[in-house]
């Protein structure tokens, strides 16, 4: 086999594997706080970039990445013209918790329940924190999973390559 030859199969298995890392949305069904019943594809709606951060009220590690990105979630919007909705996956028993820790913590997310976690499923993650980012054409180009103090870092420069 030709170097040419294997550059162009290089090239196209890399473009390839590019192509399968932008997921479409699924079609799930998340609660408002107030237990309106919407569609994430709804919830998710629009033409700017949106971080989702999937959390539950007993995840600590959870907790600190929503309020490490609280602090600089104003910069983010400004710059980067980005919204950031946070999802519990707190069953139907602990759900009842949501609400009052969002008004504790004062976030200034959109929060929505995901109390069958069906839409977790629906991403095949099983641990939380889990973090995707939306493009502006409704694809997800960007996950991680788990929180160490750092990782906003790590977030805010795939925000700034999808903005430039």
């Amino acid at each position: 086999m030709s170097v040419t030859h294997s550059v162009v199969i290089t090239f196209f298995t890399l473009v390839t594997l590019s192509l399968q890392s932008q997921e479409s949305l699924p079609d799930a069904n998340i609660q408002t706080l107030e237990r309106k019943t919407m569609s994430f594809k709804d919830a998710v709606a629009g033409d700017q970039v949106t971080i989702v951060s999937f959390w539950a009220t007993w995840c600590a590690p959870c907790k600190k990445e929503l309020d490490a990105i609280a602090e600089v979630y104003e910069d983010w919007q400004e710059q980067y013209n980005v919204r950031l909705i946070a999802i519990s996956v707190d069953d139907a028993r602990a759900s009842a918790k949501v609400k009052p820790m969002v008004a504790e913590k004062g976030w200034p997310y959109q929060v929505f329940i995901d109390t069958k976690q069906e839409l977790m499923r629906s991403l095949h993650f099983q641990t939380v924190p889990y973090t995707i980012v939306i493009d502006q054409t409704g694809k997800i180009v960007y996950n991680h999973s788990g929180y160490l103090p750092g990782d906003e870092i790590e977030l805010e420069e795939e925000l700034a390559l999808l903005v430039k």
